[in-house]
């Protein structure tokens, strides 16, 4: 092993030994390696938003929007991601962690307590890969995104810039044991344990009297068309259910989930469907949501994305209330339909610039939008438009 003259001068004088230096520079190696295989990206996601006419006190109470984005310039969030990949060998091993910085953070309700300071952690999480069954199983152990849904938390990834309700009522976050295994080229099999059906990292739930062998169980299937099906190859479908402690609650509650996308005969077209119905058990009502997806790749460049969507959210299980027992309290309607189109752009290089319109329409003649009254609000109809830049890198 070859030692710099500086190292060798200071053995020379007693100063350090070179079985040390030798100790130091297998470590270092070590050091090296591990990190030569570790990745550093994310995005800065920003808007401006206008919620057409005056009063924009109550809006469509949809994940990560809200009034403190209207009629205004936002950073929504800022995402860093470190990782290191599971690779090919049989016993790989890596890490993912997904940090957030901004307002949105604050959303996401992954900290352990309830004052925003615009930081949190939305995924943390070691992955292992053991040779047990002919494809091997895979692991994710510690903070990780829930299984179910057709949207992503991470903004970049879905095809419009503002969320569906049906991912508003998905379970967002788990802190527990993910295994995944791929029985085939087409069909992947998931399922896992956690602490809680919330987002909040390493909540037990007893605070609300919960045993400590009390666990939220999930599972999925994801099924993809491989290519000699032609026209439809890549098309997938993929179901979940997630059981668990939902502390917004303070009982069990039951998450169902069922989505497709289907590829067409039409180059550069794509649709899709996405189903969520939520449980909250011991409890009367329902809240569901249905939606339906298109997008087309006109140009290299240019998008076209359109969202179509229902929510049907009524009785004493009502997600958006803070109130299931006082209409005024409601920041829905019952029926809700919603329809959203974007426009995306990509005019610079890792830049996604999107424009988007959307429309919010009470089909239960409810107003619980716009200004706040004694009934509750004053429109049946909320448009938005907004421009939406994000850079990834």
């Amino acid at each position: 092993m070859k030692f710099n003259k500086w190292t060798v001068g200071l053995a020379a004088l007693g100063l350090v030994s070179l079985a040390s230096a030798v100790r130091a520079e297998e470590k270092g190696n070590v050091v090296q390696t591990a990190l030569a295989s570790t990745t550093i990206s994310g995005y800065v996601d920003t808007s401006a938003q206008w919620n057409l006419g005056t009063g924009n006190e109550r809006l469509p109470d949809y994940k990560f929007g809200g009034a403190s984005k209207a009629d205004g310039f936002n950073l929504n969030v800022v995402q860093l991601r470190i990782e290191k990949p599971l690779d090919e060998n049989e016993w790989s091993a890596g890490y993912r962690a997904d940090l957030w910085f901004g307002p949105d953070a604050n959303v996401l309700g992954t900290q352990s307590t309830f004052d925003g300071n615009d930081f949190a952690i939305r995924q943390a999480y070691v992955s292992l890969r053991m040779p047990i069954l002919p494809n091997g199983l895979d692991f994710k152990v510690g903070v990780f995104d829930s299984i179910i849904g057709y949207e992503s938390v991470e903004s970049p990834a879905n095809p419009n810039y503002t969320r569906s309700y049906g991912h508003s009522i998905e379970p967002q976050t788990h802190t527990g044991v993910l295994i995944s295994y791929r029985c085939c080229e087409m069909v992947t099999l998931s399922g896992g344990i956690a602490n809680t059906k919330g987002p909040t990292i390493n909540d037990r739930g007893f605070f609300y009297g919960r045993a400590e062998s009390s666990k939220t169980y999930m599972g999925s299937i994801a099924v993809t068309a491989p290519d000699t099906l032609g026209v439809l190859a890549g098309s997938s479908f993929y179901a979940g259910i997630v059981n668990g402690f939902d502390a917004s609650y303070g009982v069990d509650t039951t998450s169902y989930y069922a989505g497709m996308t289907l590829a067409t005969p039409v180059a550069g077209l794509r649709c899709g469907s996405s189903f969520d119905y939520l449980d909250v058990h011991n409890t009367r009502g329902e809240t569901w949501a249905i939606a339906g997806y298109a997008s087309f790749q006109a140009t290299e460049k240019l998008s076209l994305h359109v969202r179509g969507e229902y929510l049907r959210d009524r009785g004493a299980q009502k997600f958006f209330t803070s109130d299931p027992t006082d209409p005024t309290a409601s920041t829905n309607p019952d029926k809700v339909m919603a329809f959203t189109t974007t426009l995306q752009y990509d005019l610079w290089k890792n830049v996604i610039s999107r424009l988007e319109l959307r429309w919010d329409h009470s089909l239960s003649g409810q107003k619980t939008w716009g200004n706040d009254t004694a009934t509750g609000g004053s429109l049946k109809n909320e448009v938005l438009l907004a421009g939406n830049l994000i850079y990834k890198f």
